[in-house]
Parts: C-alpha cells; sequence; structure tokens
C-alpha cells in the first residue's frame, strides 16, 4: 500500500479498504505498529507546546502540569482505541451489518490518522493553525470512518445506513475526543 492509495482513503473507498483488509493485519499488529506510535504525537506535541510556548499560546497555558496531562492523555488514547474498535463493531452489527473485529478494529486505527496528525500544527506557536487542524483532522476523520464502514461492509455510495451508523460512531468519537480534551484542560 502506498501513500498515494492511504491519502484516498477518506474521498473514496477504490479498493483501497480491500488492499488494507488483504492484509489481514491483526489487532496487536495494528495497536503497536499504528496506534502506539502515532498515540505519542499528541501528548509529545502537547507538552512541547506547553513548555516552550506558555502564557503566550493561551493564557494558562504554561503553568499547568504536562507530564501529568500528557501520559493521562497518552493512556487515555490507548484505552479509546480498544473502546472504539468494539464500538464500531457493536453499531454496526445493530445496524445489522456484517463487520468482523478484526475489520472494526482496522477502522478504528485508521480513522483516527488525521487527528493524530493534526497535532503537528503545535509545532507552530499559533492558535489558529492548531484549531485549523483540528478541524481538518475531525473532517477527514468522519470521512474516514464513512468509506471504511462504506467500504468494510460492501455497501453502494450514499448508503443510508452507513451514513447512521457513521454518524452514531462519530458522536461517540467526538464525546471521546472531548473528554480527553476535558482532562488536558481540567488539570
Amino acid at each position: 500500500m502506498n501513500i498515494a492509495k492511504l491519502a484516498r482513503l477518506p474521498f473514496s473507498g477504490n479498493g483501497a479498504w480491500e488492499e488494507l483488509r488483504r492484509h489481514n493485519l491483526s489487532i496487536p499488529f495494528l495497536a503497536w505498529v499504528i496506534v502506539v506510535p502515532m498515540s505519542f504525537l499528541p501528548p509529545v506535541l502537547l507538552y512541547y507546546a506547553g513548555t516552550h510556548y506558555g502564557d503566550s499560546f493561551i493564557q494558562g497555558f504554561g503553568d499547568k502540569e504536562w507530564r501529568f496531562i500528557t501520559t493521562i492523555l497518552f493512556l487515555a488514547e490507548l484505552l479509546t482505541f480498544f473502546v472504539m474498535g468494539w464500538l464500531i463493531q457493536a453499531v454496526l452489527d445493530g445496524h445489522k451489518l456484517k463487520i468482523s473485529y478484526q475489520d472494526a478494529y482496522l477502522l478504528a486505527a485508521i480513522a483516527p490518522l488525521p487527528l493524530w496528525l493534526s497535532s503537528l500544527a503545535l509545532l507552530l506557536p499559533v492558535l489558529a493553525v492548531s484549531v485549523v487542524a483540528v478541524f481538518a483532522g475531525l473532517f477527514l476523520s468522519c470521512a474516514l470512518v464513512y468509506q471504511g464502514v462504506r467500504s468494510l461492509c460492501h455497501l453502494s455510495e450514499n448508503d443510508v445506513v452507513a451514513m447512521s451508523a457513521t454518524y452514531t460512531v462519530m458522536a461517540a468519537s467526538v464525546l471521546a475526543w472531548g473528554v480527553l480534551m476535558g482532562v488536558v484542560w481540567a488539570f
């Protein structure tokens, strides 16, 4: 699988999801090779921004316990992967769509990639850039869930059941993301 095919995943299936599925990636492989390394990005970059930019980024940003916050954030991201894999399988099963646990976890590992990558915006000490990057990441993540559900369940384009299942999964995802951000600001 090349980068060009991966870049097309949020916009159309075009066989890319099927190719990912054919690789038969195990859940531990997905966790160790994709989720753990990518889950390091937001905490490390948040720690960097918090310790280097301080209050010039956001008022009160420099006074936080970044080691504690970023450790909790990293552990919560790992837990979220396992919960989201289960949730994706349960939601699709509730919509009478057939998907294996392995495919559900494949989707749970691939869908947050844009959100993890959006944390790279923290390398710039400009809040507006970070906000735009997060919203772009959220949009692309939603598109990945929709295309993943549609492709992995062999549904046609503009399928209402796929849209409904995507809406449910993304509502839970945004709620989990909101809780993670709440943890960051609470401490």
